[in-house]
C-alpha cells in the first residue's frame, strides 16, 4: 500500500485508467478474444420498426378488426319465425334491429356475443377461431343497442347512477 502522497502507478488506478494498456479496448482485449466477438456480432444498424413490422406481418392472420359490423353476414331476426315465439316480449320493431349472425361466419376475437337460442342467454367472449354454426342465433354487442342488448342479456334494470349528497341533502334526511 502506498505511503501518503505517493501515486499508485496500477492499471486500475483513478488518475490513469487503462493508459498502460491501450485504454478501455486494450484492456478489453487482454481478457476477451476480440477476433471472435467481430466474427460473431452481427453487423450493420439496429432494424426499423418498420421493417420489424414487415417481418411480423406475414405470421399475423389477417383478420377483419375488432369489433367489425356484420351486416353482410347476417340475416335480421325478423325474418325467422320461431324467434317470434322464442322472444315473445319483443316487437317486431325490435327484431328488425337485432342481426343474427350466418353460419360460418367468423367471430371477432374479443368480441362479445349472445345466442339467442340459448335459454339462458349468458354474453360470452369469442376466442380466435370460432365460427357460428346451424345450430347458433349469435348477435354481436356492437351490432345491437345497448338497451335492446341488455333486455336480451337479461340485464332490463337501468343502471344506477350514484350522486354525491349534498349538505342540504344530509340535513332533510336527519
Amino acid at each position: 500500500m502506498p505511503k501518503r502522497g505517493q501515486h499508485d502507478d496500477s492499471p486500475g488506478d483513478a488518475r490513469k485508467p487503462f493508459s498502460d494498456v491501450g485504454g478501455p479496448a486494450g484492456k478489453h482485449a487482454q481478457s476477451h478474444d476480440v477476433r471472435a466477438e467481430e466474427l460473431t456480432n452481427p453487423e450493420g444498424s439496429e432494424r426499423t420498426e418498420a421493417e420489424f413490422a414487415a417481418d411480423l406481418a406475414p405470421q399475423t392472420p389477417t383478420a377483419e378488426p375488432r369489433g367489425h359490423s356484420h351486416t353482410d353476414e347476417s340475416r335480421l331476426a325478423v325474418s325467422e319465425k320461431d324467434l317470434h315465439e322464442r322472444l315473445p316480449n319483443l316487437t317486431d320493431d325490435e327484431l328488425a334491429r337485432l342481426p343474427v349472425l350466418r353460419a360460418g361466419t367468423a367471430l371477432d376475437q374479443g368480441g362479445v356475443y349472445l345466442d339467442l337460442n340459448d335459454p339462458q342467454r349468458q354474453p360470452f367472449k369469442a376466442i380466435g377461431g370460432e365460427r357460428a354454426e346451424q345450430r347458433n342465433r349469435y348477435i354481436a354487442k356492437h351490432d345491437v343497442d345497448y338497451r335492446l342488448w341488455n333486455r336480451l342479456a337479461g340485464q332490463e334494470s337501468t343502471p344506477v347512477i350514484e350522486r354525491p349528497t349534498t349538505h342540504e341533502q344530509t340535513a332533510n334526511q336527519g
